[in-house]
Formats: C-alpha cells, structure tokens, sequence
C-alpha cells in the first residue's frame, strides 16, 4: 500500500514538474503569468489537443473573476494536473508526431523549413493563429541552422504517459 502511495505522489509530481517547465517557457516578466493566449499553446505543448471550444472552457475555469488577460500559475497548476492525471484531449503518442512530421518531411531530410511548418500548421485543420505559430516556432526553430529538427521537437514537447 504505502508503495502505491510513493508511486502515485511521483506521478503527481512528474506532471507537476511538466506543468511548471511548460508554463515558465511562456512566463516572459518571470512573474508566475502567462498571457491567456499562449494557453493553448502550453496545452498542446503538453501533449493536449483541446478544440477551440475545450481550449475557451479551461481558459473560462482559470481566468480570474474579473479577467486581466493574463493567467495565474496557482490557478493553472491545479486545473492542468486534472486534465492531464484523465488523459483529456487525446494526448498524442510520440510516435505518432513524428510520423506526422515524417510525412510534411517528404524529402527525408530530418528537418522542416520553418516556412514548410507554417504554412501546414496555419492552413490546415484547425489552423494555428500567427501568435500561436511565432510561439511554436521559438521553442521549435534551430537557431544555428534556421531549420526544425522535429525528433527533437517533439522529444522536448510530449509529456511522458507514465
């Protein structure tokens, strides 16, 4: 019994940690808030996939009363551990990244252009907002070569389903 405790505290505490690098990448005055529209992109950095609807009803439940435009990471923590401890918004496998990245990478080079992201990222599906995108592209663009080495994109942005 107290084994299982340990393990599910470790649990906990491994999402916790995930949450916390996750929203401090996006915690610009260093200050514990995010701008609520980098919330979505925190979400699916976290392996979250929330539709448009499901993105408003989170941002609606850690909003402040009166609502700042900005996102309190006491409020966050709490709500983003539940969503992730029930798997919400289909967590996406690894796996399953980088073989989407393999597709748009249809000349097998490893990396996409930045402008190859883009342009798939914004036209298709539900397409990334330019804030969205200019978000994704600073955790994602080399800055030596100006190119995206997606493996190790997607090892940095998926959150380990143990």
């Amino acid at each position: 019994m107290a084994e299982d405790k340990h393990s599910a505290e470790a649990i906990v505490s491994n999402v916790h940690r995930k949450i916390r690098e996750a929203f401090d990448v996006f915690d610009h005055e260093h200050n514990r808030t995010v701008d609520v529209r980098e919330v979505g992109t925190i979400i699916r950095s976290l392996g979250g996939f929330p539709s448009e609807g499901e993105l408003h009803d989170i941002i609606a439940e850690v909003e402040e009363e009166e609502p700042t435009g900005y996102i309190r990471f006491e409020k966050f923590l709490p709500t983003m551990t539940k969503v992730l401890m029930e798997r919400r918004f289909r967590p996406i496998p690894e796996e399953l990244l980088l073989q989407a990245f393999e597709v748009l990478d249809q000349q097998k080079k490893g990396h996409l252009e930045p402008e190859e992201l883009t342009k798939c990222m914004t036209q298709e599906g539900e397409p990334f907002t330019p804030e969205e995108m200019e978000e994704m592209l600073s955790a994602a663009v080399d800055p030596d070569r100006n190119v995206i080495f997606y493996r190790d994109f997607v090892s940095m942005m998926t959150v380990d389903n143990t």
